[in-house]
């Protein structure tokens, strides 16, 4: 009899054991305001360089001859680097990878989400359809949904469009789940189907804060709550 009530014990105890094995969670830092300057940075460095209103490129100005007098000595050939980062828009960053600074972890995610081949390719994607994104937003068929994607408002003027905001949506989903990525990596966590799940709802949501910042005045936005605006 104490045998079998030492075995029921055990097993009890077992039981429990599992059970609160089953719904421990990571709980995940999310430094929100880093998070949505990282996006801004992004943004800047790799989405609007280079171009003026509406997706415009500004005309190119020749450069400046000066006089064989003036003319600056040729420049040397510099030293490798052998830390940092090119995006091959003029920008380099240097940094330590994997370790994020404390202190400047917006400039941290920035760099880690855009060191991602697939973060410059969504951005290349994104770059090219900027115009004709801007006059969808200009004329009210299109909006931006408060998960950061663009939602038609007008579907009897959508017309062939349709194809045009799906992939717009899978560029800007490749960027979240990137932060996502980032974001993990901060907490020294892996990048695991739950651990995602976890964080890709925040990093969507402040991604949307950040273009309705960025929204012209007229566009159609969508607000944290649910509610739809004009800017």
């Amino acid at each position: 009899i104490v045998m079998k009530r030492i075995v029921k014990w055990f097993a009890a105890a077992l039981c429990g054991m599992f059970t609160a094995c089953a719904v421990i969670t990571v709980n995940v830092y999310f430094p929100e305001k880093d998070v949505k300057q990282a996006y801004k940075s992004l943004d800047d460095m790799l989405l609007k360089q280079g171009q003026g209103k509406g997706g415009e490129k500004p005309a190119e100005q020749p450069p400046a001859v000066l006089p064989p007098a003036e003319q600056p000595p040729a420049p040397q050939p510099a030293e490798p680097k052998t830390q940092g980062m090119s995006f091959d828009r003029h920008l380099t960053f240097a940094f330590a990878p994997p370790v994020f600074a404390a202190e400047n972890l917006a400039d941290s995610l920035a760099v880690e989400v855009a060191s991602m081949p697939e973060v410059l390719q969504a951005y290349d994607e994104m770059n090219a359809r900027l115009p004709q994104l801007n006059a969808l937003r200009d004329s009210g068929v299109v909006g931006l949904s408060n998960q950061g994607l663009i939602v038609v408002r007008d579907a009897a003027r959508i017309g062939s469009h349709q194809a045009f905001v799906k992939a717009e949506n899978e560029s800007r989903k490749t960027v979240i789940t990137a932060m996502a990525k980032a974001i993990l990596k901060l907490n020294k966590q892996p990048a695991t189907e739950a651990n995602l799940k976890q964080v890709l709802g925040q990093a969507a949501a402040t991604f949307a804060e950040t273009k309705r910042d960025e929204a012209r005045p007229g566009w159609w936005i969508q607000l944290a709550n649910g509610r739809w605006v004009q800017k």
